[in-house]
Parts: C-alpha cells; sequence; structure tokens
C-alpha cells in the first residue's frame, strides 16, 4: 500500500499497488506529452528557418547565376558580330579570286573554240584526202574478204558434202545389219517353234502309245508282270540273302493250272 497526499486539499490516503502504478503512468504520460508538444514546436520552427535561409539562398544563386548568363551572352553576341563581318569580308575576297578564275577561264575558253575552228577547217580539208585513201583501201579489203567468203563456201559445201556421204553410207550399214538381224531372229522363231511342235508331236505320240498300251494291257498281264518282276528280283539276290528260300510258282501238274507265287524258306539242318 502507498499513501499519497492531495496537492489541493492537503489529505493523505492509501491506494494499492495497481492505482499506484496506473497513477505514476498518467503523470508520465502527461509529462511525456508536455515534452513532446514542445520539442515539435522547436522543430517546426527550425524547419521554417531553415526554408527560409534556404530561399533567400536560392534566390542569391539564381541572381548571381542571371548575372553570369547575361554577360556570356553579351561576350557571344560580340563575338558573333565581329564573325559577321570577318565572313563578310572573306566572301568577298573569295568572290574576287572566283571572278578573276572565271574571265581567266572565259579567255581560255575562247582562244580553245578559236583554235577548235581553225583546227576543224584544216581537219576538213585532210580528212577529205584521207577518205578517198580510205575508201580505196576498203574497197580492196571488200574484194579480199568476197574471195575469202567464196572460197569458204565451198570449201564448207565439199565438206557436207563428204559428211553427207559418210552418214549416208552407215545408215545404209545400219539398215543391212537390221534387217539381217530381222532375219536371224525370224529364222531363230521358226526353229524353236518347230523344235517345240517336234517335241508336241513326241509327247502326243508317247502319250497314244501309253493309252494304247493301258487298253491292250488287261489285270492279269499286270499282275504276271508283276510277278515276273519280282521273281527276277528274288532271284537276283537270291544267292547272298535268301540261299535255303524260293520264290516260286505253286502249279498243279494235274490239271495244268498255274497257282500263286509262293515263298519258301527251308530250315539248313
Amino acid at each position: 500500500m502507498h499513501e499519497i497526499i492531495c496537492p489541493h486539499c492537503q489529505k493523505a490516503f492509501k491506494i494499492d499497488e495497481a492505482g499506484y502504478a496506473d497513477i505514476l503512468k498518467q503523470v508520465r504520460d502527461s509529462e511525456f506529452d508536455e515534452q513532446l508538444h514542445e520539442r515539435l514546436k522547436l522543430a517546426e520552427k527550425d524547419k521554417i528557418n531553415a526554408i527560409e535561409l534556404a530561399k533567400e539562398k536560392v534566390s542569391g544563386d539564381m541572381q548571381k547565376a542571371a548575372a553570369d548568363k547575361d554577360g556570356e551572352i553579351q561576350k557571344l553576341r560580340a563575338k558573333l558580330g565581329a564573325s559577321e563581318v570577318a565572313q563578310k569580308h572573306a566572301v568577298a575576297e573569295a568572290m574576287k579570286v572566283v571572278e578573276k578564275e572565271r574571265d581567266a577561264l572565259a579567255a581560255k575558253l575562247k582562244q580553245a573554240k578559236q583554235d577548235q575552228k581553225t583546227a576543224s577547217e584544216l581537219a576538213n580539208a585532210n580528212h577529205s584526202n584521207k577518205l578517198q585513201e580510205t575508201s580505196a583501201e576498203k574497197d580492196a579489203e571488200i574484194q579480199q574478204l568476197k574471195a575469202k567468203l567464196s572460197a569458204n563456201e565451198i570449201v564448207q559445201k565439199y565438206a557436207i558434202t563428204e559428211v553427207v556421204n559418210e552418214a549416208e553410207k552407215e545408215r545404209d550399214k545400219l539398215k543391212v545389219g537390221i534387217e539381217r538381224a530381222n532375219l536371224e531372229k525370224q529364222l531363230a522363231e521358226t526353229a524353236l517353234k518347230d523344235k517345240y511342235e517336234t517335241q508336241l508331236k513326241d509327247r502326243d505320240h508317247e502319250i497314244d502309245r501309253l493309252r494304247d498300251m493301258k487298253a491292250r494291257l488287261s489285270t492279269k498281264m499286270v499282275g504276271e508282270t508283276l510277278e515276273q518282276h519280282c521273281e527276277t528280283e528274288f532271284n537276283r539276290i537270291r544267292a547272298t540273302a535268301f540261299p535255303t528260300a524260293y520264290f516260286e510258282k505253286d502249279n498243279d501238274a494235274r490239271t495244268g493250272r498255274k497257282g500263286a507265287y509262293i515263298f519258301r524258306d527251308l530250315d539248313e539242318s
């Protein structure tokens, strides 16, 4: 607990810790606000003073810069005036030089025209003589060229004739070769056709022969032929494979009827 005396009535009263802390906070906040307000006023005043000083400085600098610019402009104007005067003087001098050169060139041109006229008259006189000489030379050259051209035409015609003759000979040779090849082709085709026709005829004859043989052979004849074949083959290998065996017909001597073929293998004992 804390005891506090009121500044107005001078009475003492007690408050707890929370109330005391709250009162201290209010007192401190009030003092802080007053100090902050005073500092803000001072800062605002300093800012206004600084702005005024800056304005005065800028105004002075601008006046000085304007004065410097005016002086520089005056100097440039003076230089420009002097330059224009010098330029006019230089142009006048250059015009004098150009006019002098122009007059000299005009005089030279006039003299050149006069010389050309004189030379032209002299050249016309000489040209007439040279023209006659040149004409005679050209006529002679034309005659020579005509003679050469005529000779070339004769040589060319002869060469063309030779080429045509060679071409005709080659053509005739090729024509004969083609005819011979066609003839050989026809002969080969004819021989091949005859060959195949002969083969076809032989095959037809063989087919007819086999058909006739088949028609003439009966079942009995086929069987007897097979039996004879088997007997022949058996007798061919009998001595080595079947020395004690027999393969023969079982004929009946009493009736004379032929029996069937029977295979007998006898014991050696």
